[in-house]
């Protein structure tokens, strides 16, 4: 009987990639998984390519690769596949790209002898239904791919295609089967996750209540939202009791001359009242913000910083700005140095450090936290909050839920032992 070849998969990225990379993995039916990159025949890399930054980082793990374990076919995919796939593959960095459109045919794409260059379209849909999510307690469900937007500093729209939703029977019937599995918390993913159901005459809200109503559902978290994509009906699901108490909203700045220079659709004085309106409910908000871009002067960011202090915000994906070929960003003057750009990521991130202190020492009973595996007796879960909790416990509660009161709360996280 012949040993399967194995297969390693690195991924790169959000959480959109880490979905992709599931779904390539519960397509390998004529080959085994492995864990281990340097007994692999093959290296699949689900590259990012969102900065300059991110496309080296992924040439850079190639690399080492070609020197720690020179016999294996390396396949570029994700993302980079678009922007830099031709010209790896024209090197012989790579042995084979495939583009997002031909993930699904990962097994018999394989099977190439000699090396291939199958970048495919940036229309394709995947139909593909996932059962299990290896090395999760959560599941990531992709419900959407591609984006409209045309953001100065964003490459993705190029790489990912336009926005086109997943259909809703794929979506429910990817839910009930995890569910069945044994999973209870699903987050909710994508390019731009907020566009769903815009090509088929639905929402994102009218999706989450069908979820919701699925059995074994018990905490939906979605992945990221734009403010302009949040209304009344959206709203109006804040109380239901399956709803993370944490919604990701991207701001990406709080000036509003930096808004216009970055082509965003949302301004300072709409987002501070939707962000008070959800904050009353006693959500969690978290945003992302991108310090250092083009033109954010001393005058914009003290600007930005007061506005900052304002907001109810808990959580922040804060990037310092990071040239990105091919985008309108890439071209502005004047350019920040980067010791500047490094001190006012320190600040904000400090800011939002404090207030995230502060909430959680204001809700520190009532958790809901779903653990995921652990070592030595201590596991680490996520609240309804999205806050990181440790547990110690002489049971094994690995991928359980457990309820927690009176946690102990300090600058470097909540913890708790039952």
């Amino acid at each position: 009987m012949q040993i399967p070849e194995k297969v390693y998969f690195k991924t790169f990225g959000c959480r959109t990639n880490q979905f992709d990379t599931q779904v390539m993995m519960s397509k390998l039916n004529d080959y085994e998984l492995t864990q281990n990159e340097l007994e692999s025949d093959f290296i699949v890399v689900n590259s990012c390519t969102v900065t300059n930054g991110a496309d080296s980082s992924v040439r850079h793990y190639i690399a080492s690769m070609k020197r720690k374990n020179p016999d294996a076919k390396v396949i570029l995919a994700g993302c980079g596949s678009h922007s830099k796939g031709e010209s790896l593959f024209a090197d012989k960095k790579v042995f084979g790209v495939i583009g997002h459109s031909e993930k699904e045919d990962i097994n018999s794409i394989l099977k190439n002898e000699k090396p291939f260059y199958q970048i495919g379209d940036l229309e394709h849909i995947d139909s593909t239904i996932v059962e299990e999510f290896i090395g999760k307690s959560r599941a990531f469900i992709k419900i959407q791919e591609g984006c409209n937007f045309a953001c100065s500093y964003c490459i993705i729209p190029q790489v990912r295609g336009k926005a086109r939703s997943h259909s809703q029977e794929t979506i429910l019937a990817q839910i009930d089967t995890l569910a069945s599995n044994g999973f209870g918390e699903f987050i909710l993913t994508g390019t731009n996750v907020g566009s769903y159901g815009q090509d088929h005459n639905t929402s994102m809200a009218k999706l989450l209540k069908k979820m919701s109503q699925i059995r074994g559902v018990r905490r939906i978290r979605i992945g990221s939202l734009e403010p302009i994509q949040i209304d009344d009906e959206f709203l109006e699901l804040l109380d239901e009791p399956w709803m993370a108490k944490q919604l990701h909203i991207a701001l990406q700045h709080t000036s509003d001359k930096m808004l216009q220079v970055m082509n965003r659709r949302n301004t300072h004085a709409t987002d501070i009242v939707l962000f008070d309106k959800i904050a009353s409910k006693g959500y969690a908000l978290g945003t992302d913000f991108i310090v250092g871009h083009p033109g954010e002067d001393e005058q914009v960011w003290q600007e930005a910083i007061a506005r900052v202090k304002d907001l109810p915000l808990t959580h922040v994906h804060a990037f310092s700005y990071s040239k990105r070929d091919n985008t309108v960003s890439a071209t502005l003057k004047p350019e920040i140095r980067g010791n500047i750009a490094k001190e006012r990521h320190k600040e904000l991130t400090g800011i939002i450090k404090a207030k995230n202190l502060d909430f959680r020492q204001k809700h520190s009973s009532g958790l809901e936290v779903l653990l995921e595996s652990g070592k030595e007796g201590v596991y680490q879960g996520f609240d309804q909050y999205f806050n990181k909790v440790t547990v110690k416990s002489e049971e094994d509660l690995s991928s359980n839920w457990v309820f927690l009161n009176d946690v102990e709360v300090a600058d470097a996280g909540n913890k708790a032992t039952v």
